[in-house]
């Protein structure tokens, strides 16, 4: 992070949105120290700087706050079980915990925490594990379909265009200063459905292969056998309901990844 770009940035804004973050499970696995050193020092970096400036903060958390879930859907006030500190797996839902604590800390002076839920959409990348993207890539290239697990696990995605919208209308809302609102979709998909999903939308051949959580990550990795966010506190003050369904998203992901690989097989840059 560029502390001085941060801080000229923000001298002329009334509102900072901060949403940068280590992500991606093979990245928080692979590299633990940078995950927790960037998560959290990033977002105290932020913080200070806008408190500076008296500047409104939007803090961009996680779904893995929610840890191991002690009950779905879940809520903003929900208790949460986190794993052993042994596993780095979840460094990254410890650091984003720490991230709403120091942006409620700051909340009385500007701040203003949001919990955003498995965002997707055209160009993101499936480098860091994220699953979306990873299986399109491997679906319109006929390759496996490498789902971890037994592909049960599940999951609500997030058009990104649901999420920009929403995040706009907290930012702007007076109540919603010092809260936490869970932004996400209530449409829940186990992986290995989503992979069929794919595959349909794309007339792919390809097929399913199952990972063990060992080889794709390491010995002992856990993993959410689902997530779900509550929308009723997001509801009830802006109103907020999902406007695109995942098979809508998915539309948009395939030909922008089709696009994509044209343009390497034609030699052009993305």
């Amino acid at each position: 992070m560029n502390a001085l770009v941060l801080d000229r940035l923000t001298s002329e804004a009334e509102v900072v949105i901060h949403l940068a973050a280590t992500v991606g499970v093979r990245l928080i696995v692979e590299d633990p120290v940078r995950t927790i050193e960037t998560n959290i020092m990033g977002s105290e970096t932020v913080l200070k700087t806008a408190n500076r400036y008296g500047c409104k903060v939007l803090i961009a958390s996680s779904s893995e706050v929610y840890g191991k879930g002690v009950k779905v859907p879940f809520c903003e006030e929900d208790d949460r079980l986190m794993g052993s500190t042994h596993q780095s797996r979840w460094a990254y839902a410890t650091t984003k915990a720490v991230d709403e604590f120091l942006g409620l800390a700051y909340c009385h002076q500007f701040d203003l925490p949001a919990a955003i839920f498995n965002t997707i959409g055209p160009r993101q990348t499936g480098r860091y594990g994220m699953v979306v993207p990873r299986l399109v890539q491997q679906a319109l290239t006929c390759q496996p379909l490498q789902v971890y697990g037994d592909g049960q696990q599940t999951r609500c995605f997030t058009d990104v265009l649901d999420v920009v919208g929403a995040v706009y209308k907290l930012s702007q809302h007076p109540e919603a200063v010092g809260q936490i609102y869970n932004i996400g979709s209530s449409e829940e998909v186990s992986i290995y459905q989503l992979a069929e999903c794919i595959l349909k939308l794309t007339g792919s051949n390809a097929p399913i292969q199952f990972v063990p959580y060992e080889i794709a990550y390491t010995r002992g990795f856990e993993d959410m056998q689902r997530r779900v966010p509550s929308l009723e506190k997001i509801n009830r003050l802006i109103g907020y309901q999902p406007r695109f369904t995942l098979k809508d998203t998915l539309n948009r992901i395939i030909e922008f990844e089709k696009d994509r690989l044209e343009r390497r097989q034609d030699g052009l840059k993305d």
